[in-house]
């Protein structure tokens, strides 16, 4: 089974959640999303299981799968812990970093930048996720990459809809870049809090993210 499959698979039922296509509540069927999909019911039974693992679906004993969708109020609180977790990873990168680390590093912000400049959203998303895999790597802290990439899952879907607020691709290459020269220049607070802007959804940013759910739910 192709995981690039499973992924797109998990990507579009993950959209049709967020957008209030699949509302909370909703029974997600193996066999009528197979259907809809044109695929087997075994890579849908793998998305659902990866949705399940990130908390937007619960899988339940003689219901299946069953869409539960956070309050803001919950994803605020999420954004708010992966923000201090990422600020954490990044003052140990500036301090821990090879030079391995320096080139997966570099390499990711370089991937960004290409996918910025080519105004698209969705490779950027993608090459995003990578940038945020080096720095968690470079912290060469094993238990608290494993909780950055456990909470970065969960939250996934709501960068995806960060990235559709207007200028918001290049204000996030923007602090990327911030990011980079922190932990290249070895300035753990400033990588810190260089993530921590990236990062949180706070005044403004979380009213844009709030109102982009409710527009994309209108829109469905």
């Amino acid at each position: 089974m192709s995981q690039n499959i499973v992924q797109k698979l998990r990507d579009q039922i993950e959209n049709g959640i967020v957008s209030g296509e699949f509302p909370a509540g909703r029974r997600l069927d193996e066999t009528q999303l197979a259907t809809r999909f044109g695929v087997s019911r075994t890579p849908v039974r793998e998305a659902l299981i990866q949705l399940g693992a990130i908390g937007l679906i619960e899988i339940r004993p003689r219901r299946g799968a069953i869409v539960v969708e956070p309050a803001p109020h919950r994803i605020y609180e999420m954004f708010e812990v992966m923000a201090e977790l990422e600020a954490m990873a990044g003052a140990h990168a500036a301090r821990r970093y090879t030079d391995d680390d320096r080139a997966a590093l570099e390499a990711a912000h370089c991937r960004c930048l290409r996918s910025a400049e080519a105004g698209d959203a969705d490779a950027y998303y993608y090459d995003n996720e990578v940038f945020h895999e080096a720095v968690y790597a470079a912290s060469h802290n094993g238990f608290l990459q494993e909780q950055c990439l456990a909470l970065h899952r969960r939250l996934r879907p709501y960068r995806r809809l960060q990235l559709r607020v207007r200028n918001r691709m290049e204000t996030s290459l923007a602090e990327h870049e911030r990011v980079v020269k922190a932990i290249l220049s070895g300035d753990s607070n400033g990588a810190a809090a260089a993530l921590r802007t990236h990062v949180a959804v706070q005044g403004e940013r979380f009213s844009d993210l709030v109102a982009r759910l409710t527009t994309t739910r209108s829109d469905s």
